[in-house]
């Protein structure tokens, strides 16, 4: 997979899904979408049903507090089986563990006792999903993003942050990133914060895993360095 990091001066092939058309996305995240790069272009809710429309809009709200702050999602873009809440999920793993399945493009945080914290995901697009387990070598908040030079060669409008993209709200990687690590090596793969709620719920990366950035901040406040984490197969 042609993808690399991104705080320490790697990069990750990408195309574009931002907050709004137009913008920079992880990793060819919408290749043969209309958002491409080419145009640049609480913890869980406690009711059974998950949250309604009213509580997902304060959850998902503005987050004006953040280095560069974060607008509110507009929630009719997501389905509402997506919003976050805590459900039940019988696992061995040890509370804290993050669990991915990309088939039904959730993320599991194991709170113990039978319960996890689950978010909606995108995940990788056919051909590009992968399971096994690794851990979050490193994290990083409005991460620097590169792309890589195999990206610039296809997509030469690229070539402008060859030095690197500062983080912002048009930075690909978002407010919040996750690396995965495995046997102390960089897998090339993160769980990233994405500005685009359209994209919940499908396979549209090259193995990257997106949260709703409301989400990401509430996963990334509680997961430590060294976390385990499961990408069960799609």
């Amino acid at each position: 997979m042609d993808v690399e990091g991104a705080d320490t001066g790697n990069g990750g092939d990408i195309a574009l899904a931002g907050h709004r058309a137009g913008l920079l996305s992880r990793r060819s995240f919408l290749v043969g979408s209309a958002v491409g790069l080419g145009a640049f272009g609480l913890a869980g809710c406690a009711t059974p049903d998950g949250m309604s429309l009213a509580e997902a809009e304060k959850v998902y709200g503005p987050v004006p507090e953040e280095k560069f702050p974060i607008p509110a999602v507009d929630v009719s873009k997501v389905d509402r089986k997506y919003y976050r809440r805590t459900v039940r999920y019988e696992t061995k793993e040890e509370p804290g563990t993050i669990i991915v399945d990309p088939g039904k493009y959730y993320v599991y945080r194991i709170e113990g006792d039978g319960m996890a914290t689950r978010y909606g995901a995108n995940v990788g697009r056919d051909g590009f999903r992968w399971s096994g387990d690794a851990y979050v070598g490193r994290k990083g908040e409005w991460a620097v993003w590169t792309p890589p030079k195999e990206m610039i060669q296809r997509q030469p409008e690229a070539a402008k942050y060859a030095r690197g993209m500062p983080g912002g709200l048009d930075n690909p990687l978002g407010a919040r990133t996750l690396y995965l690590y495995q046997n102390g090596a960089y897998t090339l793969y993160t769980i990233y914060a994405t500005s685009a709620p359209e994209t919940i719920g499908s396979g549209i990366t090259s193995g990257c895993v997106g949260l709703l950035s409301q989400d990401m901040i509430d996963l990334y406040d509680r997961t430590p360095v060294k976390t385990k984490v499961v990408v069960l197969p799609a």
